[in-house]
């Protein structure tokens, strides 16, 4: 069998990477395991998307951007809120502005002005994308700015689009993206354009979900369904190995962790974002595996602390 996509070959960091501030969400690491890489391989291949569902912290969000990076591919997110309409990922007026411009002297521009594109018109096409949809007569001040980050691709090479959290939106929201994630085409109204891919591969669109909500049948045949178990021992080694490097200290910390989760039996799941949690606590403290710190410090990154509030 032919991938096309391969997981770069895991190095454990040399040193402790760069430090980020909260989840790390740069696609600088992530660790892969063999289910994984056939649900993208598969996703890829079928032109699908691959709907991502694991709780909280599991790594789904990293995944996308690091695919990204992998692949040189652009990379595209879109948090889902509670607010979010499906016609957000494609393209929406900006009314604050026009209403901005009409108490200027200059006063209101011509309606494709206020058009912005969304995360699946600047993954199909750029080139359209940056020119609102109109042929030609923008000015480049009037171009609309694309939103990738974090990849130094192309700016024509296919697309990694992340939708976030899907599950927080409004249960029409995934019903209403069937035609642009099944077919990838959907038509701009005001300007009277068809929006279609421009890149010789179509984006390859990651949706992920925590199951807060039941998505409909519909949009799920339609994906390619990868769940997000959690890791085992050896994974988790290799995943904090990865982040902060292999030296002893690191993997006596593991040692520490991966102990102190099995002793205790209160049926808590720890997440992986928890687990790196309590090896970076640890290492930003000068804690040592074998003092008793370590296992206060742990305690407190999983809150698993007994406390008492007046």
């Amino acid at each position: 069998m032919h991938y096309i996509f391969n997981a770069p070959a895991e190095r454990p960091a040399r040193r402790l990477r760069k430090e980020v501030y909260g989840d790390r969400r740069d696609g600088a690491v992530y660790c892969y395991d063999d289910t994984i890489i056939l649900a993208i391989n598969v996703a890829l291949a079928a032109r699908r998307p691959l709907l991502v569902a694991g709780p909280s912290g599991s790594g789904k969000s990293s995944m996308a951007r690091h695919i990204a990076a992998t692949l040189k591919w652009r990379y595209i997110e879109h948090v889902v809120t509670s607010r979010t309409q499906a016609q957000d990922l494609l393209w929406w007026n900006d009314t604050v502005r026009r209403l901005s411009d009409a108490q200027t002297k200059a006063g209101v521009k011509q309606d494709y002005a206020y058009i912005e594109p969304g995360a699946l018109w600047w993954a199909f096409s750029p080139d359209t994308a940056a020119r609102r949809g109109r042929d030609s007569g923008l000015k480049d001040d009037e171009k609309a700015h694309p939103p990738y980050e974090g990849t130094e691709a192309d700016p024509c090479a296919p697309a990694v689009v992340l939708i976030d959290e899907i599950d927080k939106a409004d249960p029409d929201v995934p019903n209403s993206l069937l035609v642009p994630l099944g077919s990838f085409t959907f038509r701009v109204a005001p300007v009277g354009s068809t929006i279609t891919p421009e890149a010789a591969e179509p984006p390859l669109i990651i949706i992920t979900t925590n199951e807060e909500r039941e998505l409909p049948p519909a949009f799920r045949r339609r994906c390619i369904e990868l769940r997000i178990t959690p890791p085992s021992q050896e994974r988790l080694r290799r995943i904090a190995m990865a982040h902060f490097g292999s030296t002893a200290k690191v993997k006596s910390l593991c040692d520490k962790a991966l102990g102190l989760i099995e002793r205790k039996q209160d049926g808590r799941e720890i997440s992986t974002a928890q687990f790196l949690d309590a090896i970076r606590a640890c290492l930003g403290l000068d804690v040592e595996a074998r003092s008793d710190d370590a296992q206060k410090v742990m305690e407190a990154a999983w809150d698993f602390l007994n406390t008492q509030g007046a």
